[in-house]
Parts: C-alpha cells; sequence; structure tokens
C-alpha cells in the first residue's frame, strides 16, 4: 500500500486505471498516475466556484485510455474535461445546468439542487447524473444534450451506478442532509432501485449533412 500526501482536503474521487483524479478543496483536482509507484501528473484548476461533490472518468472508445472527466458540484451544474493527457491549453471544457427546478407561480426563479453523483455508460460513454431534487439524468456529452430526465422522487437521489454490461441502472434515495437537520423524517427510509437503461443510454443519432 502506498499513501500519498494531498494538497487539500479530498471531497470526491475517481479510479480508471491507470489514472485517478481527486476532487479536493480550493477548487483543484489533483490527478495520479498509478503505473509502477503513484506519481503526480497535474493539478487542474476548476472553472466552477462552488465544491464538487462527484467525479467520474471517461474512457475512449476504442483505446479504452482514460480521455477525460466529469464533475458535479453543489451549484447543480456537470463540467466536463477532455484531452486532460494533452497540455493545459489543448484541453476542452464546458459546463451545463441540471438539476433545477421552477419555483412555482415565480417564473424567473428557481430552486438550485446539489449533483450527488455521476456516472459514465460503460458501453456508450454517456453519463448519469443525480441530484438531491430527487432526480436522475441520462445525457450525451458528445452533443452536449439530455436524453431523459426521471420522475421526481420524494427524496434526493444519493448514488447511482450501472453494472458491468451497462443493462442496469442502479440508483438509491435517502435524505442528503442538504436542507439541514429539520428536515430529516426518521419514516422516509433510504431505497434502492433498479431499471433497464441500454436503450435510453444509447447517443442521439446527429444527421450527416450532404
Amino acid at each position: 500500500m502506498v499513501t500519498e500526501n494531498l494538497p487539500e482536503r479530498a471531497y470526491c474521487a475517481d479510479l480508471g486505471y491507470p489514472i485517478a483524479i481527486f476532487g479536493t478543496a480550493s477548487r483543484r483536482f489533483v490527478i495520479y498516475n498509478l503505473e509502477g509507484t503513484p506519481s503526480l501528473l497535474g493539478t487542474i484548476v476548476s472553472p466552477s466556484a462552488h465544491q464538487h461533490r462527484c467525479i467520474a472518468i471517461f474512457r475512449d472508445k476504442v483505446t479504452k485510455s482514460p480521455t477525460g472527466f466529469g464533475f458535479g458540484d453543489c451549484s447543480g451544474r456537470l463540467g466536463i474535461f477532455l484531452n486532460i493527457n494533452k497540455q493545459q491549453g489543448q484541453r476542452e471544457y464546458f459546463s451545463f445546468k441540471c438539476h433545477r427546478r421552477n419555483i412555482l407561480g415565480v417564473r424567473t426563479t428557481r430552486n438550485i439542487y446539489a449533483v450527488n453523483d455521476i456516472k459514465v455508460h460503460p458501453v456508450h460513454g454517456t453519463i448519469a447524473s443525480a441530484g438531491s431534487d430527487g432526480t436522475y439524468a441520462f445525457w450525451d456529452k458528445e452533443i452536449r444534450t439530455r436524453l431523459m430526465v426521471s420522475n421526481i422522487l420524494d427524496q434526493p437521489i444519493t448514488k447511482c451506478c450501472f453494472n458491468s454490461n451497462g443493462q442496469i441502472f442502479a440508483y438509491s434515495s435517502g435524505y442528503d442532509w442538504s436542507r439541514g437537520h429539520e428536515y430529516y423524517n426518521a419514516a422516509q427510509r433510504p431505497k434502492i432501485f433498479l431499471r433497464p437503461c441500454f436503450e435510453e443510454m444509447k447517443p442521439k443519432m446527429v444527421p450527416v449533412l450532404d
């Protein structure tokens, strides 16, 4: 076992051998190469001004090597880094809003919810996100669009994952303490849900122009 000291407190992490990425305080992503003796590959300053809550590493569909990562933060936003093996100026970054809900009767104001988890589909490379708003959503990062969004549960969705062949999507609901202790209800028990997802997670076909 090897121990490495991070420059700041770690809030989230993901492992996609041969790299591991940690989201830390002070808006940093710290990337390590795990081949041989673990070594620091670099540090990325997050474009988000808010605390990171989850990270998921993407792989190239052909070579299966890690090529980028996505992260969710407490401001209801997903961020995507592509080409992380390149120099800073050659990396591509974009973000989009998610897990937000209009306030009933107020057209100009929306409630913002934390992104509690994100996962990458093992076959299609599309993304699932889970939020404090009690919904999960599927995303196609290549064309930057949402594939679907679930109905609203009576509790936040705290974690999610796919099985190894990407046929089943699992997610859990429970209180995530995002609204403080006064909203905790002991009668609402945590739950785990399973559902088929392979077809819904397929990327959208983009028409080819002649």
